[in-house]
């Protein structure tokens, strides 16, 4: 069970130009591996950080197979910033650089691939560090039966990482092995042996979701048909059906940014039928999503060339979805191309 989806955005950020739900399948044996972008730099700075700016760490670790991966992703869309395959000996230094940060990197996720013994011990001496220094950290451990582990790995045609020569049970077996201390250390163990896709996060959700996180995350993108359908959206509407103020010559110079050009737009008939018909379908939609795990969502609004009506509606839209609680990006990705 893993999953081959971008840090939390700002609440009503408008952005000028280009800007994932990722495919998951429930019954993947590789977990992969996550890459945040993320660049740290620690320069000559001097400063401490007070315990009160220590990042909150969790571990993820547990079987090949398990979910390791979904679980991580979970965490990322929760706002969490996870480092996947860190080396265990790295984890207090990247707890340092977090607590360094003034505060933008207050939740770290470490993915940790339990292989070898001394990567094992490594680990111990890591969290041993951790606990000296007061650093709040909890271990989850994914675990699942060898038949369900049989079967995702067959399910992808791939060996289990530690089988070498021999079969799949035989990696299985060497697996559970090194991680039997760390699973009797954990925090949190989840038996995902019957579980899918869903059901993991929604765990995870129960686990670690705070009650200041948004449950979905929405871009609201306005864009030019002639310029190509945006290959990130996840629904597009077409605003093609109102009259073009490009034809309007005191208004062709301006942008639906533009109040006049928006009061236009607004006035032409079924507008702002269309806008409150069409946020009453998000509504429906989101709460689907939500129960599906999806937590971000790319609406495309277009128009002939992204500079009118479909900003205005995509601004207009975006504040209606904001005032409902949606955390909302806005990206004009064509205005200005003319």
């Amino acid at each position: 069970m893993t999953e081959h989806e971008t840090q939390p955005t700002a609440p009503r950020d408008r952005a000028h130009g280009g800007t994932d739900d990722d495919a998951v399948r429930d019954t993947a044996a590789q977990d992969t591996v996550q890459d945040n972008g993320a660049q740290v730099s620690t320069g000559s700075e001097t400063a401490t950080a007070s315990e009160a700016a220590i990042p909150e760490l969790v571990i993820i670790s547990g079987m090949s197979g398990a979910g390791r991966s979904t679980a991580a992703k979970c965490l990322e869309d929760l706002g969490w910033f996870v480092v996947d395959n860190l080396p265990p000996a790295l984890i207090p230094t990247m707890v340092e650089l977090g607590a360094r940060s003034q505060g933008n990197v207050a939740r770290i996720a470490v993915v940790v691939d339990v292989r070898g013994r001394r990567f094992f011990d490594n680990l111990r001496e890591s969290l041993a560090d951790l606990e000296a220094k007061n650093v709040t950290r909890r271990i989850v451990f994914l675990e699942s039966s060898d038949e369900a582990l049989v079967r995702r790995f067959e399910s992808v045609r791939r060996p289990h990482p530690l089988q070498g020569d021999g079969r799949i049970v035989d990696g299985i077996a060497a697996e559970r092995e090194l991680l039997r201390e760390l699973r009797g250390d954990a925090d949190l163990v989840i038996d995902t042996s019957s579980l899918n896709v869903h059901e993991l996060r929604a765990k995870m959700d129960a686990q670690f979701a705070g009650e200041e996180e948004p449950e979905l995350r929405a871009t609201v993108m306005s864009f030019g048909f002639k310029y190509g359908l945006p290959v990130d959206a996840d629904l597009v509407a077409d605003m093609r059906f109102l009259p073009n103020p490009h034809w309007v010559p005191e208004l062709r110079p301006y942008t639906g940014l533009n109040e006049e050009v928006a009061a236009y737009v607004f006035n032409q008939p079924g507008a702002k039928e269309f806008l409150d018909r069409y946020a009453e379908l998000l509504r429906l939609i989101a709460a689907g999503y939500r129960r599906e795990g999806k937590r971000y969502v790319t609406i495309a609004i277009g128009c002939t060339g992204g500079k009118h009506r479909s900003v205005a509606m995509s601004e207009k839209l975006a504040a209606r979805l904001a005032a409902e609680g949606v955390e909302t990006v806005v990206v004009h990705r064509d205005m200005g191309r003319e």
